[in-house]
Order: C-alpha cells, then structure tokens, then sequence
C-alpha cells in the first residue's frame, strides 16, 4: 500500500501548492491594478503574503486539527448511539464476540503449535535424524551412539549433533523413593539446543568419558519442586538408584526440552563399552543446521557421510540410510490438519457473525433514513456520513473482540481438558499476538459488516428518502437481507453437517470390538533403566516376581505385561521370514510385533483358536500369531511349529509358533486388526506396561497393588497408575477435540442463523405493518397471513439448506481423513441436519408470523 500512502500524499501537496498559488496570484492581480509593473507586483505579493512553505506548514496543521476534530466527533456520536440503543448494541457486541473471542482462541493454538518456531534460539535450524533401513520398509526411530559420533565428526551441514533418550527412574536419596524423569544424552547435548544452564555449567569432557565424575543438570520444575529453590543446590547431589550424581547445574524454566516432564539430565560415557556395537540404537538424534544450510543440502551430505560409513561397515551400514527432517514438523505435523480444519469452521463461524450484523445495520440503517436525510440536508457530505458509520461499526467490533478476548484467554484450560496430550499445548496463551490478530479481526469486521451498510444506506437521493419517509406509502421490500440470512444458513448446515459426521465417526470408534476386554484393566510402570537390559536373566525373573506378587492380591484377577498398550494407536510393523511352509518365497511377510509376558492373553482376554497359550522360555523363543498371520501369509497351511525370524535383526532370534489367537486391534481400535507376531518375552525393555485385571474397579486397587510391589521393589517408584479405558479415549483426544469444538461452532451458527432470520421477519413485519392491517381491514383471513410470512422464512430457509448441503458434501470431503466407519457424503447425516435446521428456522420463522397474523388493523389505521 506504500503506492497510495504515495499518491494520497502527492496529492495533499498538489491542493496545497494550488491554495498558496492562488492567494498570490490574487494579491499580484491587485497590485497590478494600483498601477505596479508585473515583476514589482509579484514581488510585493510574495512579501504581503509571507514564505509559502511556513503558510504550507500551517494549512497542514489545520487539516490535521479537523481529521482529529472529525475522529472525535464520531466517536463521541458511536458511543452515543451504543447509549441510546443498548438492546442492538449488546446482540451486536455479544454475537462479534462469539465470532472473534472463538476464532482468536482457535488462532492461538496455531500460532503457539504451528506458527511459532520452537522455543530455543534459531529453533528452524533443529533436524530430527534417524535411521531408515529400506530393504526393512521400516524406519528406525533411533540410531546408534557410534554412528552418531560418526554422522558429527564427518559431516559438513550441521554445528553439532547430538541424541538423548529417557529413563523412568527412582530418586533414592530421600526417605521413600520418588518418580524421577532421567534422560541420558550424547556430547554436544546443549550446543545443539542452543541454551544454557540458568545455574551452574555444562558437562566438562572428563564427565563424558568413561570412568569420569557422575554429573547431572536438573529441570528448573524439579529443583523448585525437590530442592525449594535453593540456590546451593550445585553442592548437592542426586542418587538414582544406586548411583549418585553431583547436580553441576539448573536448566532454566524456559528450556522445554521435547519430552516437557524430564526431570533431570546426564552424560553417556562416548567410550563405553556398550556404546559400540552398531546395531545397538537407543538415541533420539537431533541436530542444528550451520547458518544459511538447506534440508536439502543437509539430506545430499548426510547421504553421501552414510555411503562412505557403507564402505567401511557393509553389515549394517550399506542398508542403511538416513532420514532428516524439521524437528518442528516432526513434534507438531500430526496436528496440522486438525487445527486448520477447526480455524476454517471458527473463519466460516466468524462470517455466519458478520452476515448476521450486515443484516441488523441495513434493518438500523433502514429506520435512520429520515436521520441521514436530514444530514444531507443540513450541508454533511456522503464521506462524512460514512464515515461516521464506520465508526460506529469499529466501536461495535472492537467491543466485541474486547469481550472475545476474554474468552480467548480461557481457551487453553479447554485445549488441555479436551486433548491434554496436543503437542506444545503448554505454550498456548494470550500474548500481543494474539491481541493484535484480534485487533485485526476488528478491523475486518468493520468493513464486512459496516462498509456496505453504510454505503447502501447513503446513497439515496434526499426527495426519495424524505419522500419513503411519510406514512402515507407502504413499506418496501429489503431483498438483500434475505440473501444475508440465506447464506448464514448454508454456513450454519456446512459447520453443522461436518459436525454431525466428526461425532457419527466417534460414536462408530465408540461402537467398535477391539478383539479384547478393556474394562476393568489397570495399567502402570515400576521404574527401571535401560542399564538392567545387560543382565536380560536377572530383569525377565524380576518382572516375573513383580506379577507373581501382583496375582496374590485379593481382587486380582490377572497380571502381564506388554511392551505397548493394546488399543493405544502405534504401528511398528517388521518384514519376517517363516523358515520353513511359506506359500510365495517371493512374497515379502510384514506383520506388526508385540512383546508380552505370559498371561497377556487371559488378562486382555484374547481367546486362544489353536495351539498353545504363552510359556515365556529365555532358551528357545516362542511365538503367538493371530488369526490375520494365518490368512494372510499361510492359508491353508498348518502355522503351528514354523519357524519366524525377524529380516535384517540380530537382536531377535527366530522363534517358533506355537499357538494361534483371534485378532484383536493391539495397533489401535479405529484400524482393522492385521497379520501380528507376539513374542513371548515380557522383558524387552526395564519398563514395560503393567497390566493388571481386576474384578471391581480397577482405580479402588490402585492404593493396595502400589503397596504390594513397595514390598517387593522398595527402591523403585510405581506411577502412571491408570485404568486401560483412560487411555484409550486420551489416545483419541484429538478426534474428541475436533467433534466438541466444531460442534459448538457449528451449535453457534445455527443459533446466529437462526436469530438472524428472526430479526429479519419481525423487522419485515414491522415495516409492512401499515400493509399487513390494510390486508387484513380489507377481509383477508389471519390464517393467510401467517402463511404469506412463514413462507417467506421457510422459503429462504430451504434454499439457504440446498447451498448448505452442496458445501457440506464438499467440506466431509476436506474432513474424509479424519472419518471413521461414516461416508463424507453420507445423506443420513446430512439429511438429519437439514431438517433439524428447517425446524429449528421454522420456530424462529413461526412467532413474527403469528405477530403480524394479529395485528390490529383499526389501531394501525388510527396510528396512520
């Protein structure tokens, strides 16, 4: 806009220099005339009339005086008209800040989850880096502490990379053992985020080396929480389980660290000696770009790094390549869509708003005719009038996003209530931001709603207004508020019919067999590290103690554990190999692969079709596979006693089936169940989940089962005790979110749509009044007459709902990701919004219809 700021101005100077122009022209003319020579007379006109630049300088003062002068005046009058109208006013104010307070609320989830770059300095230079083995079709997740040294030591894009991962440890130093979030990191752990300790230092090298001093830093949370704040912390130390760390230093509160509930941080010693092997992968790799470096040009040299590794390690090196991408998209892209589709419902949910005010200013507009007329006629110009419209629709706009903002402050408490587990949900809040997007949507609102009003409503002639304006003609007709009420109500069945498939979708999760019992299930973690996995003997019979004690507790049905909840959405699928009676040698076996202890299939109730149950056997592996497996890759076939491996693992050793299960959906209750291995090992990881059936609720034993394993494991911490059920629905939080929040905005529109329609015939049976008792003082029946309005409301309601319908079937088409077991198009659904739409338009269509029915026509001729 910088041309017409440009333009306007050129065009200020222009006027000025042709005022300054002609007043010395005026004055040399008179000159001329009392007998002075032309050049003389100039002269002396220039001296009379003073430097033009200073009379310039004082006309501009003058003219900004009068556009404060006018600014003024017009807001006086605004707020005068508020006064005088308080009933319009606060619908106005009320419905804009129903339309602002939610789309500002909406907008400030995007802005902290998807705008915002992550919370660390230059945040757009961190990369997620993992392994991807392609022969596998299955991404690693983590890599290896040797090739990560690797991938830093010879690449040419990246400052620094490091890697972490996280323990659910106990911290013993204290009088009962507590829950204690440990992450173990790689060198270059706080370069790489780019922050500092707030107390304290970094590691020093002797602390990332083996055998060198045990160093810790600890959360801001934690030392406030733990130690009180206190600032001698650094001369403490921390002893988790055994081992006892020396605190170096206190992370600030404003490093949020991507896993947010870490407590605590340490170094892995670089040399250990179990940081060598190449296949052993347990770090979250991440790394920050040097300046000006691309993801593109990271990805060629990360590549070619990988290659050269190839060269020198073919086994594993050669299959392996490398996956780079933002951590910001990794942390949030599973959200993305969501919350577009919800700012586009609150956006269509914000236009329902303005159309509804469009109509209520030409309805106001219309009845201050006479008001405007009258201005015309005292001299006030069109720009005037306008303008003082404006500014009465910028004072109803800004009212109403004073109050939506309110609302909008409130929003994250309703994010965190409805979907908890939304990723950087901690960082949603009312910032300047958000108020200067609110600020925006005013000023957007007061054109929506106030430019064509305000125009429409000045642009008649003063003898046609004054003319309308006597009793003796009847009302006119407003076509166009029927067109504004017309498309609220396609609005209102497009937010409503996306509405109604998001909740038949959850009601359908809801509806769905999973394959086993959820109900009655407890689940929860005892704390362990990742250091029990080097004695795999010792850590398999102490999770079989744990759930031997855990089945001797009265009200215990039974106990297992698995490494993954069951029902929780998570996919990791494997390419196998049956050994021995595969039906295409050719034909590559992917099936997904669970670990569970012996029990697993009694506790979640998955019955058992042939074969044998679990036996967990640490010197021969057994395995289960389920109904799909069968089907799937041996029709036909006897599946009992072949063998399985896993392709490319050296850390799974083949296994023998010996039993088959019915399908249960372990990888989420909205997908159908697939080809599935268990293994019978409920020892793959120190900490896997605790199942535990009970026969009453599950929540009541959660006091007496944390008491049992205190007895047995006085060292650990038990946590994260939670009925299975609890899970489950946190795990479709997401979808919960969707269903709520477009609901009640699709709710609100029908409710402004409707209210619109409303104010549109009563204000339609207002200004035909004089017609309506002119009707009915000429005999026509009352019945006639409340058909002859209902079926104007009707009538611009049904074609409000056929727009409604086309937009609708296009709007479950943007939303056909997100559905589950309903079609985007379903008419069901669509046909049910539509007629609740057109009862609810005709109640509001009935009661001015019935007003003007009885209208007294002898009170309405004595009025006249």
């Amino acid at each position: 806009m910088k041309w017409y700021r440009w333009f306007g101005r050129q065009s200020r100077e222009a006027l000025l220099d042709a005022e300054v122009r002609f007043h010395v022209e005026e004055l040399t003319r008179a000159n001329i005339a009392r007998g002075m020579s032309p050049a003389d007379a100039h002269r002396q006109a220039m001296l009379e009339f003073g430097g033009p630049e200073q009379i310039k300088e004082d006309l501009r003062e003058v003219h900004k005086v009068q556009i404060v002068d006018a600014t003024v005046r017009n807001l006086k009058a605004a707020f005068r008209f508020l006064r005088k109208a308080p009933a319009f006013s606060a619908a106005v104010i009320l419905t804009l800040a129903l339309g602002i307070g939610a789309n500002s609320a909406v907008f400030s989830a995007i802005d902290a989850i998807l705008l915002r770059p992550l919370p660390f300095p230059d945040g757009d230079q961190l990369m997620k880096l993992a392994e991807f083995r392609p022969k596998l079709k299955s991404p690693e997740t983590f890599v290896a502490p040797e090739r990560l040294e690797e991938w830093n030591r010879m690449n040419s894009t990246f400052q620094a990379i490091t890697g972490y991962y996280t323990d659910d440890s106990s911290e013993t130093s204290g009088p009962l053992p507590e829950k204690l979030v440990h992450a173990m990191v790689a060198p270059r752990f706080l370069q790489v985020w780019g922050v500092g300790p707030a107390l304290g230092r970094d590691f020093v090298p002797d602390e990332e080396h083996a055998g060198g001093p045990n160093a810790i830093l600890i959360s801001d949370r934690y030392w406030r929480r733990r130690f009180n704040s206190d600032p001698a912390v650094l001369r403490k130390q921390l002893r988790i389980g055994d081992t006892a760390f020396s605190i170096v230093g206190v992370m600030p509160a404003s490093f949020l660290f991507p896993v947010r509930d870490v407590d605590a941080w340490s170094p892995v010693p670089v040399d250990g000696p179990y940081t060598r092997g190449r296949e052993n992968t347990w770090y979250s790799a991440v790394g920050r770009l040097k300046p000006g470096v691309t993801v593109k040009q990271a990805r060629a040299n990360l590549a070619t790094v990988q290659a050269q590794l190839g060269a020198a390690f073919p086994k594993p090196d050669a299959e392996i390549q490398v996956l780079i991408e933002p951590l910001k998209e990794t942390t949030v892209g599973g959200v993305r869509e969501s919350l577009w589709v919800m700012f586009g419902s609150v956006t269509l949910l914000l236009l329902v708003a303005c159309t509804n005010i469009v109509a209520l200013l030409l309805a106001r507009d219309t009845q201050r005719q006479y008001e405007i007329s009258v201005r015309f006629s005292l001299g006030g110009s069109r720009g005037a009038i306008v303008a003082q419209l404006l500014t009465e629709a910028f004072v109803l706009a800004l009212s109403g996003a004073a109050l939506g903002l309110l609302a909008a402050w409130a929003s994250s408490s309703i994010f965190r209530s409805l979907a908890g587990n939304l990723p950087r949900i901690d960082e949603i809040h009312l910032d300047v931001r958000v108020v200067l997007y609110a600020l925006a949507c005013s000023f957007v609102v007061t054109i929506l709603c106030g430019l064509f009003p305000a125009i429409r409503g000045t642009r008649r002639s003063i003898v046609a207004t004054m003319s309308q304006a006597s009793r003796a003609q009847v009302a006119g007709r407003n076509p166009m508020q029927w067109v504004l009420v017309g498309v609220q109500i396609a609005l209102a069945v497009a937010l409503l019919g996306g509405a109604g498939l998001l909740l038949r979708s959850f009601q359908a999760l809801g509806r769905v067999a999973p394959g086993f019992e959820a109900e009655h299930i407890l689940t929860l973690h005892v704390s362990a590290s990742w250091g029990e996995t080097t004695d795999m003997m010792r850590l398999a019979k102490r999770i079989e103690r744990i759930l031997d004690e855990l089945r001797t507790v009265p009200g215990v049905e039974a106990a297992a554990t698995s490494a993954r909840l069951p029902g929780v959405p998570n996919q990791f699928p494997s390419e196998l190999k049956v050994t021995s009676g595969q039906q295409d040698a050719n034909r590559k076996i992917v099936a997904e692969r669970r670990f569970v202890s012996p029990g697993y299939f009694d506790t979640m109730k998955i019955p058992l079709l042939a074969g044998e149950g679990c036996r967990e056997n640490l010197q021969a592996v057994e395995l289960l596979v389920n109904r799909s497996f069968v089907n799937t890759y041996l029709p036909g076939g006897q599946a009992i006693g072949r063998h399985v491996e896993v392709v490319g693992s050296s850390f799974l050793k083949p296994g023998e089936i010996r039993g088959v299960v019915g399908d249960a959906r372990e990888s989420g209750v909205h997908r159908e169940p697939g080809p599935t291995v268990y293994w019978c090992w409920g020892a793959p990881m120190p900490d896997p989940y605790y199942l535990v059936r009970t026969d009453g609720d599950p929540k009541a034993m959660a006091p007496m089962i944390r008491q049992k394993i205190h007895e047995i494991e006085p060292a650990r911490s038990v946590f994260d005790i939670t009925p299975l059920t609890e899970h489950l629905d946190d795990a479709f939080a997401e979808n919960r979110l969707r269903a709520v929040l477009l609901g009640f905005f699709a709710t609100t529109a029908v409710s402004l749509a409707c209210v619109g329609l409303y104010g549109t015939l009563s204000y339609a049976v207002n200004v035909r009044r004089r017609e309506v008792g002119l009707r009915l003082a000429l005999g026509a029946p009352r019945g006639q007459i409340a058909r002859r309005f209902l079926t104007e409301g009707m009538g611009v309601s049904l074609a409000g709902c056929v727009a409604g319908w086309a937009l609708a079937n296009a709007f479950g088409h943007v939303l056909s990701g997100m559905l589950y077991g309903v079609s985007p198009s379903d008419p069901l659904t669509l046909g049910a919004v539509v007629v609740v739409v057109l009862a609810v338009a005709a109640i509001a269509s009935l009661v001015p219809a019935l007003r003007a029915a009885w209208v007294d026509p002898m009170q309405v001729l004595r009025d006249e």
